[in-house]
């Protein structure tokens, strides 16, 4: 279905940015779902938004695909890795968006490399938002252990 004009490399950083993607939709939807089941509402509105997001970056990918001639098929989905606290899901969230932070990284140096302004332009705002979003998460995890040393102080818990 690619046509074969299409770079094949652009093709491989697509597949691996939505396979990437689709498991972070899991990851924050189950993670929503857990700190709700604990009562932390506003914690979970945060990761639905948070799932919400990534499934516009899916959709992006998918539509890139799609208009490079190649049928979207994510290989593979990361199992979800779970945490006892808030602190520790997003601990868990942070090391995932590092990871496609990264991807994105080698994609826009790719597209840079071999002059597919497209491509590069494409990966670079997908690499910006990312890169926004593991900064919103750096904030939060401060937050959350600022307040949970707070509470220790006052021997809340």
């Amino acid at each position: 279905m690619a046509a074969a004009a299409t770079d094949q490399t652009v093709l491989a950083y697509l597949g691996r940015a939505l396979s990437l993607e689709l498991s972070a939709v899991q990851m924050y939807s189950t993670q929503a779902r857990l700190v709700a089941t604990w009562g932390l509402d506003a914690a979970a509105r945060r990761l639905r938004d948070e799932a919400h997001e990534e499934m516009q970056h899916v959709e992006r990918i998918i539509g890139r695909m799609l208009a490079l001639g190649a049928a979207p098929n994510a290989s593979l989905l990361r199992p979800v890795r779970l945490g006892s606290d808030l602190l520790s899901l997003l601990q868990v969230g942070f090391a995932f968006e590092k990871e496609v932070v990264r991807l994105y990284r080698g994609a826009v140096e790719h597209g840079a490399r071999t002059g597919s302004h497209d491509d590069r332009v494409f990966f670079q705002t997908l690499l910006e938002e990312e890169e926004a979003h593991a900064s919103e998460l750096v904030q939060w995890m401060r937050q959350v252990d600022k307040d949970a040393g707070q509470m220790r102080q006052r021997g809340c818990g």
